[in-house]
């Protein structure tokens, strides 16, 4: 099994921003290749002594939260440790761990409420991007906001149905056409600073 040390180096010193929210085939595969058998670790949870600290902590949301995305894309599976992530993420914060992480890394602790089905974290999600990020928050408060947008409008991701065999509305069928998630951010850029 890795380390939280290695997870963090790997995603922070070798891909970096520039690379976080780039989809590759190249990188899903690196992910897979390293991380795979550590993410099933903690998917039965082998993984708790991660959750006791800082650094740990931000390892273990990385893995849980990120690195499925990657290692599963358009599968069930990159949903699969969300919770998991999202209970560790809630806990962090209650702790104020998160302020302990420099920007723009700590912006993970906030990832899992962005990725969340429920109206309560993407509020959270929204304000701790504002509050917790003032450096390098910009960008990543205008996805949160598209992303609450989505939840407030569906109660649910329509980009995620296909992957989770739901079955569509209407409605959704009907927003993916119109531009789906981009049709989200640009409806954010229109919208007040405040919002």
């Amino acid at each position: 099994m890795v380390t939280p040390e290695q997870v963090l180096s790997y995603w922070v010193d070798e891909v970096g921003p520039k690379g976080w929210y780039v989809a590759t085939d190249e990188l899903d595969a690196q992910v897979r290749e390293n991380f795979l058998s550590t993410w099933q670790d903690a998917q039965a949870g082998a993984c708790g002594l991660w959750l006791t600290s800082p650094v740990g902590t931000l390892g273990y949301i990385v893995l849980t939260d990120q690195f499925p995305r990657n290692m599963f894309r358009g599968h069930e599976d990159s949903f699969a440790t969300d919770k998991s992530a999202r209970a560790a993420a809630k806990i962090a914060i209650e702790r104020d761990w998160d302020l302990r992480i420099p920007e723009p890394v700590r912006q993970f602790f906030y990832m899992p409420l962005m990725h969340s089905e429920n109206l309560i974290d993407q509020d959270r999600c929204v304000r701790l991007m504002k509050t917790r990020l003032p450096e390098s928050g910009a960008d990543n408060l205008r996805h949160a906001r598209a992303h609450r947008l989505v939840i407030r409008q569906f109660g649910r991701f329509p980009f995620r149905n296909e992957a989770l065999g739901r079955t569509p509305t209407a409605a959704e069928t009907a927003w993916i056409s119109e531009g789906g998630y981009g049709a989200a951010l640009r409806a954010v850029d229109e919208l007040a600073p405040a919002s």
